[in-house]
């Protein structure tokens, strides 16, 4: 940008300014101070919230005993969860991790399946049951989907076994790494169902390979990291756990120091684009950004760019 050019649109920006109101960086200390401990905000049991850097959550889950298969409570809270981070200012980016367990998730919880049977045995007719079922699916659907409501980006780090529900939901998550020992399997045909919390949806969006995703659907098979790297589904293999959080931290790091303005407008456009024709998203962009333009972001982030300095953005 040429000197003409910027001081044009700082001058504007200037005269768009409220009467009174304090300089351009009257809220940057708000961001020069550390985000609170995630730790500290949030009590779950079977997720393990911390902020291992400034404005990046750390979500772990936490059911190592059953390798972090799904039951109510983890479905529930995962929901809970990522509601609760979409309106956190001290939240700018997600990594979801598997903890301290064997696997990422071994999938559905099969002993929660079968308290599921005996509260459909108590019940004998059928029009009620399959009630208790809507609300069920309804939940389970919701779960997934908060991910992708959820307007900070997520980060899956996937090491071992990402079986069913895990497949489900990575597919909701905006950036996928894994480990070169990670495999996956959509188990659902295998233990009599058809996948019904968004995999069918998503994954083929995700990775543009009706074929592939459909014999995957149709079998169960398992497939290793090096297929679902080279499909797409995820885009970044690591050697091992370790060197797997050190490069998904490294991205959030990244993506944290970034104008939560322009990262959140950035993913609510990306979203709402994959189910709409491209005028429909183009539109979509243009009331966004007809506001984010007034926004202190963009100044501070031309300045910082023509002053050769590194920005810093107040909390949203």
């Amino acid at each position: 940008m040429n000197k003409v050019a910027f001081g044009a649109i700082f001058s504007t920006l200037k005269t768009m300014a409220r009467p009174g109101a304090a300089p351009i960086a009257r809220n940057l200390c708000a961001a020069a101070k550390s985000s609170s401990d995630a730790s500290e905000k949030y009590n779950f049991k079977t997720l393990k919230l911390t902020t291992p850097s400034p404005f990046v959550v750390h979500v772990e889950f936490n059911r190592p005993d059953r390798m972090n298969a799904f039951n109510r409570q983890l479905w529930t809270e995962i929901k809970d969860c990522f509601e609760q981070l979409h309106n956190d200012p001290d939240c700018r980016v997600v990594v979801l991790s598997g903890g301290a367990s064997k696997h990422f998730t071994a999938g559905i919880d099969l002993f929660d399946m079968m308290k599921l049977g005996q509260e459909l045995g108590a019940i004998e007719e059928v029009g009620r049951r399959g009630r208790l079922l809507e609300g069920t699916i309804k939940l389970y659907q919701d779960c997934i989907t908060s991910l992708e409501l959820c307007y900070k980006p997520v980060i899956v780090a996937v090491h071992s076994a990402c079986i069913g529900a895990g497949l489900n939901l990575i597919t909701a998550a905006d950036v996928r790494y894994c480990t070169r020992d990670a495999f996956f399997s959509l188990k659902e045909v295998d233990i009599g169902l058809a996948a019904d919390v968004g995999a069918l949806q998503r994954f083929p969006r995700v990775v543009g390979n009706q074929s592939w995703v459909r014999e995957l659907s149709f079998t169960a098979r398992r497939f290793a990291s090096d297929e679902a790297f080279s499909h797409g589904l995820v885009s970044r293999l690591f050697d091992n756990r370790e060197e797997l959080l050190k490069g998904a931290m490294k991205l959030a790091e990244e993506i944290a120091s970034k104008s939560p303005i322009a990262v959140q407008g950035t993913k609510k456009n990306l979203v709402y684009s994959a189910d709409h024709t491209v005028q429909e998203g183009l539109d979509h962009i243009r009331g966004i950004n007809m506001l984010n333009l007034q926004s202190e972001d963009f100044l501070n982030a031309i300045m910082a760019s023509q002053s050769k300095e590194t920005p810093v953005f107040a909390k949203l």
